[in-house]
């Protein structure tokens, strides 16, 4: 299994992801461990999908990462509507 997640970070700047372990990956996150979110801290988790394989996951955050913003903060918002 493999996650697609989206972070929002304390300067509002979005930074696309994948990992095979969300909470771990997230943990890194948190310590400063990942250069983009390194100084820009805190962050939180605003967006994530499961996928069976890497090769799907790695497509979708390829796809993703070529959006406007704009569209990724849509896809965001679609996601806390069905929560």
């Amino acid at each position: 299994m493999y996650y697609l997640y989206i972070i929002r970070c304390k300067n509002n700047s979005l930074y696309t992801g994948i990992t095979g372990s969300l909470r771990k990956r997230f943990r890194e996150h948190k310590l400063g461990e990942v250069p983009f979110t390194k100084n820009r801290r805190p962050v939180r988790i605003v967006y994530w999908k499961i996928f069976n394989t890497r090769e799907k996951a790695a497509k979708r955050e390829r796809e993703i990462k070529g959006w406007r913003r704009e569209k990724k903060e849509r896809l965001i918002k679609n996601l806390k509507s069905l929560h």
